[in-house]
């Protein structure tokens, strides 16, 4: 055997050395499913079922297995994790992300929010909310997470898909640059700033993020949706 086949059996030797069967793939990789199902499910528990999201994301995730060249490194956890996401807001959207009764309860929640506010001159509390509504504060905190989706989905096709670009040709390596995302949050307020990055880095909840800011988590919702909107606006200015 000459040096030039050994160079290449030792290659060929590396490159097979860390990839798993799909049986080991799915054992060590399911974490990243189930992880992307929790950031998920509170807004989108309410179309797809937990079992159903964690099933399309198992299969997004073997589908990233095949495609992803080399050994499974680092970058295979965000090749992925990005894979597992957008698979299951693919099926959501296909769905029409919400159905219409959930809008309907989404809306009925803002104007609720919205007339206590003019009532009583500031902002309403969790419970002074849902007891106006004559509900629960279980039935209360689905509402409102519906009623967050929208911004939440707004922010996701914003990021991944650019289609209110002119120029598509550099949109989506624009809109996945990490640099940009953070230049545009820069922009926003410092608590707008704040709660983006406890929601989405840190991965807190509505719940926890007010008792962490010491504000209602319908307050939380609102300058979630709010900062959302600025982010869309900051984009937007930049298309021009």
């Amino acid at each position: 055997m000459n040096s030039a086949q050994l160079a290449y059996q030792e290659t060929s030797e590396e490159k097979t050395v860390n990839r798993l069967s799909e049986s080991q793939v799915m054992k060590q990789y399911l974490p990243l499913v189930k992880r992307s199902v929790s950031q998920l499910r509170s807004h989108c528990g309410a179309v797809l079922a937990v079992e159903d999201m964690e099933q399309i994301g198992m299969m997004a995730l073997l589908e990233s297995s095949r495609r992803y060249p080399g050994e499974f490194d680092n970058g295979f956890l965000s090749f992925a994790g990005q894979r597992i996401r957008g698979a299951i807001l693919d099926e959501l959207r296909r769905q029409d992300w919400r159905p219409r009764p959930v809008r309907q309860q989404a809306h009925e929640l803002n104007d609720a929010v919205r007339k206590l506010t003019r009532m009583l001159g500031r902002d309403p509390t969790d419970i002074e909310v849902s007891d106006s509504m004559g509900i629960s504060r279980d039935q209360y905190r689905e509402r409102l997470y519906a009623s967050q989706s929208e911004s939440m989905k707004s922010l996701d096709d914003m990021l991944s898909a650019g289609s209110h670009f002119a120029d598509k040709a550099n949109v989506i390596e624009q809109f996945s640059s990490k640099q940009t995302l953070k230049k545009a949050i820069s922009k926003l307020s410092k608590r707008e700033q704040v709660i983006l990055s406890l929601y989405y880095q840190h991965e807190l909840n509505l719940k926890e993020i007010a008792g962490t800011l010491g504000l209602t988590e319908t307050r939380i919702c609102q300058l979630h949706k709010q900062a959302v909107k600025h982010l869309k606006e900051i984009y937007q200015l930049w298309e021009r």
